[in-house]
């Protein structure tokens, strides 16, 4: 019992690194700025584990890639809305489509009302757009990585 929680700790870990790594480097650019891939690492943890392990490494690796890149103001509300995003994308069975769109819909409308807050209306619903295809992207990325990992390297939760 203890070697799994071990072994489980220790993939978690790993994953919270990936998405660091996957946000803080992976940048896709767009117009009006860029889309970090965060959001890929969170979704593949709710996918592979489910809603309490997709909560944990999508709050922490986007509080310390808030850390790290130098946006400190955003650390809290990353936390929270991040976290939300992995527990409800963990959502199994019948509820899976339903826990993306409220996943989507948290990060989205959360970032929405965060910066408001911080920058005023008009520069937080300009980030709505991206952050929705921030959301998409990460789906469909996470989805091509699960089917990877579950049938060519065997991984299991």
């Amino acid at each position: 019992m203890r070697e799994k929680t071990t072994n489980k700790i220790s993939q978690l870990s790993l994953l919270i690194a990936l998405t660091m790594i996957l946000g803080y480097y992976l940048k896709v650019p767009t117009p009006t700025g860029i889309l970090p891939l965060l959001d890929v690492g969170v979704f593949l943890t709710a996918f592979l584990y489910g809603s309490k392990e997709g909560a944990l490494v999508g709050g922490l690796s986007a509080f310390l890639l808030d850390l790290l890149s130098g946006y400190p103001q955003w650390m809290f509300f990353s936390l929270f809305f991040h976290g939300l995003q992995g527990y409800f994308a963990g959502f199994k069975g019948k509820s899976r489509l339903v826990g993306l769109c409220l996943a989507s819909l948290v990060m989205v409308a959360g970032y929405a009302l965060a910066g408001s807050l911080l920058h005023g209306w008009g520069a937080a619903l300009a980030e709505v757009l991206p952050n929705f295809l921030q959301n998409l992207l990460g789906i469909l990325l996470a989805l091509g990585l699960k089917k990877i990992l579950v049938r060519q390297v065997g991984w299991t939760s």
